[in-house]
């Protein structure tokens, strides 16, 4: 039988079932990224090539704690440790990327960001001290608070751009591969491996602009978006979905958040970290570059990203730059209007949160304009309407 009869037969059947001849309008499932999404892929029209990442396997990060030293390979930083060997170390505090001394066989790489939204600035002190410093990557674009305050995929990607033109226009090309991308991954599980994909996709192309040919650095974590308080149970389970996806698509580092939000325990620490662990170790998921190469359906978003992406960031260029468009406002006016839409989606149960809008379903406390300010780019959890 040939492919073609396999998608005509199909066709037929749906049609049968759903008792009507215009399955494509019953089947179509809207999106807010403006991706268009077919209910049935028979192939792809440019496939692909391997995305290559940096990290041979995906560093699994935990939060540093003395107990965990001999089995843990990368921490996560917010003090100095002394006597740690043999360890990917990421520095998370400012004060401390500024003093620490490497030693010559850990590595080390910085999740500091650079740059000062509220002033639409490059600290560029810091980046000088940074890059000064013998690290692995030395300077951290930081798009985690944009997906955490509910600016699009596209969005997220095309502010990634946006900022590393930004570094490169004031230091150079070679600060290309000195970089570490640290974004943060929805529940939206098949969009969130291809946006990983679709930024190497993008990043590469930028880089070829300088005729360079460089692959980013991504270091990714759990969103905190759809966490809610009272359900951390659900938490859990949402960001076990979440690391799945950062490792399926080729994330060169992984971090799980505390799954019980606003009330971290030693326990709760530890088992954030063991999601990991059993993903890598059970699943073996964290060692291939690009686990989902070849699926038609997220090789086929995967670009529509990256297209959209790359307009967006263009976007952002014509008004400017990155910092530009900061000190304008229109950059939070944007990811505002999304944020916005985003959560009427969620009051109106398009998007769903077990134990919030679905099973039980709770009341809404608070509008979706009283959550956010369109001067401001800040973090705001769905959860937050009905806590």
């Amino acid at each position: 039988m040939s492919q073609t009869e396999t998608f005509s037969n199909w066709e037929n059947l749906v049609k049968k079932q759903l008792k009507t001849e215009d399955i494509y309008t019953i089947l179509k499932k809207d999106n807010l990224e403006g991706i268009d999404i077919k209910p049935f892929y028979n192939d792809v029209k440019n496939p692909l090539v391997n995305l290559p990442k940096v990290e041979e396997s995906t560093h699994l990060v935990a939060n540093y704690h003395e107990s965990l030293e001999e089995d843990v390979f990368a921490f996560l930083l917010n003090k100095n440790v002394e006597n740690l060997s043999e360890k990917s170390l990421f520095i998370n505090n400012k004060d401390l990327a500024e003093h620490v001394s490497p030693e010559d066989d850990n590595q080390y790489f910085s999740l500091i960001d650079v740059f000062d939204d509220n002033n639409a600035v490059i600290g560029d002190q810091l980046v000088k001290e940074l890059l000064a410093k013998n690290f692995e990557r030395n300077i951290c674009v930081d798009i985690s608070l944009h997906q955490n305050a509910g600016a699009s995929i596209v969005q997220q990607l095309g502010v990634a751009l946006a900022k590393t033109k930004e570094l490169v226009e004031v230091y150079g090309a070679e600060i290309l591969n000195k970089l570490v991308f640290r974004l943060a991954v929805g529940g939206n599980y098949f969009f969130e491996i291809a946006k990983i994909r679709a930024f190497k996709l993008v990043f590469n192309q930028l880089s070829k602009e300088y005729d360079l040919n460089e692959i980013p650095y991504i270091f990714a974590e759990t969103s905190l978006r759809n966490k809610s308080v009272s359900d951390s149970e659900n938490n859990l389970i949402r960001s076990t979905l979440e690391l799945a996806a950062a490792m399926i698509g080729g994330s060169d580092a992984v971090f799980s958040t505390n799954y019980q939000i606003d009330n971290n325990t030693e326990n709760s620490e530890e088992i954030s970290f063991k999601q990991q662990i059993v993903l890598a170790y059970e699943s073996i998921i964290n060692v291939f570059d690009d686990a989902s190469n070849g699926s038609y359906y997220i090789e086929d978003i995967t670009q529509q990203i990256a297209e959209k992406s790359w307009q967006f960031f263009l976007e952002i260029e014509d008004f400017g730059g990155y910092l530009e468009i900061l000190k304008q406002g229109i950059l939070q006016k944007k990811i505002y209007d999304h944020a916005v839409e985003e959560q009427k989606w969620v009051e109106e149960g398009k998007i769903k949160l077990i134990g919030l809008n679905l099973y039980p379903k709770l009341e809404v406390k608070k509008s979706a304009e009283e959550l956010y300010n369109e001067k401001e780019i800040k973090a705001v959890r769905w959860a937050e309407m009905f806590e």
